[in-house]
């Protein structure tokens, strides 16, 4: 056909004129916050004085239009009054069950079974889970009630770290070593050492179990009173950051059962600092070895709320914090750091704090769950299944992975 001849399809003006004009902003919006109502329920087990959230941090939360109910007396034994709560935009409740009905309940302490009877369908619950005490009872109430628990100790950040193990692990790491010093006193059994070396006297021995963050800052603080130590860990890695970050060599070795053996002969005091990622810490001493320890020596267990890394382990608290076993003083207690209640309710509140906004810009913590691994990693029971593949196994209940049901959004 020839040129000429060939018809032309007429393009209006308008559609192609529009490609060269600027274009209006799109502004993105925000999504709605989601019922963002959390409840602080007053902690009367296991001789617990932290709570969840301060008041500083409630400020914060109220200031997003949050509602914040906190149960009275609740902070007391961290020093911090209802008035001072209820200054913060907090609502002080004198009922149990209505804090209990909040969507979101924080708790420094495990939950009771009293506690879960409050609890109501999906609801999120984020709290300890201490391994030893867990009972198959326990699991399948929770279950039935069809919440979705966290364990606070097992939620990691954006890095993969755990960030609640981590601030209570360097309390838990300097108390260590502070409460050692004191049971070695022959006024709580000890035999009467003096952690630090004074003239003429060679200072005491302090093995460490594990190169962790509670492992470095107990070895910080056995320096600084002077104190001999050994540090084992099979991450050579931890071992070499360990000797970086304390500023010299240290006497370093993999967890090898006769260098470990040949230490604890001679060890004035032992602590365990293994920490595992998903289910119970594992045994590093055996109780072979706890019976030749020297007698009035000391074990402090910081593993316990993961089971303990001693086999002679058992888990006391606050009001009877040790046991002797083999002549050997056992400071077993879960929850260190509620001796000093103040400084770890902070610690705890600058954690949950921006968890919480986080979670209010996304939708609510439900949305948050779809969208951050590490929180993830923290449940092990949503809305009727058990996710957790330790507990599975212990308690021989079925077990369904977490990221198949925030997949399929069941």
């Amino acid at each position: 056909m020839p040129e000429t001849t060939k018809k032309k399809i007429p393009i209006p003006k308008s559609l192609t004129e529009g490609q060269l004009q600027p274009q209006s902003e799109m502004l993105a919006v925000e999504r709605k916050k989601g019922n963002m109502y959390i409840g602080v329920p007053k902690v009367e087990t296991m001789q617990e004085n932290r709570i969840a959230l301060v008041p500083s941090a409630v400020a914060t939360l109220t200031g997003h239009d949050y509602r914040v109910v906190i149960e009275a007396g609740a902070g007391e034994k961290a020093n911090y009054t209802d008035h001072r709560y209820s200054e913060a935009g907090g609502e002080i409740a004198y009922e149990k069950e209505k804090v209990f009905q909040a969507n979101i309940l924080l708790k420094v302490a495990p939950l009771t079974m009293e506690d879960i009877e409050m609890c109501h369908p999906n609801q999120i619950v984020i709290s300890p889970l201490h391994i030893p005490i867990l009972s198959q009872e326990f699991i399948q109430r929770i279950l039935q009630k069809k919440i979705t628990a966290l364990a606070m100790e097992y939620i990691q950040d954006d890095s993969g770290s755990f960030p609640m193990v981590r601030v209570m692990s360097e309390m838990a790491g300097i108390g260590a070593v502070l409460t050692a010093g004191e049971l070695l006193a022959t006024t709580s059994g000890g035999k009467g050492v003096l952690l630090a070396g004074i003239a003429g006297v060679p200072s005491a021995k302090i093995v460490i179990l594990g190169a962790g963050v509670v492992g470095e800052s107990a070895t910080r603080v056995a320096l600084g009173l002077g104190a001999e130590i050994r540090v084992f860990d099979n991450d050579v890695y931890k071992l070499m950051r360990l000797q970086r970050h304390v500023g010299r060599q240290l006497n370093t070795s993999t967890f090898n059962p006769y260098q470990i053996e040949k230490e604890l002969l001679n060890a004035d005091v032992v602590i365990g600092a293994v920490h595992s990622k998903t289910g119970r810490a594992p045994v590093i001493v055996t109780e072979e070895m706890v019976e030749k320890m020297k007698p009035g020596s000391v074990i402090i267990d910081v593993s316990i709320d993961q089971g303990g890394c001693f086999e002679t382990s058992e888990m006391t608290s606050h009001h009877r914090p040790t046991f002797i076993k083999h002549g050997v003083i056992h400071y077993c207690v879960p929850n260190m750091a509620s001796k000093i209640p103040r400084t770890a309710s902070i610690a705890i509140s600058n954690i949950f704090t921006p968890l919480l906004l986080r979670a209010g810009k996304v939708g609510g913590m439900e949305e948050l769950l779809y969208e951050h691994a590490g929180l993830r990693n923290g449940v092990y029971a949503y809305k009727g299944r058990l996710t957790n593949s330790y507990l599975s196994r212990r308690f021989d209940i079925k077990y369904t992975d977490l990221d198949l049901l925030m997949t399929s959004r069941l």
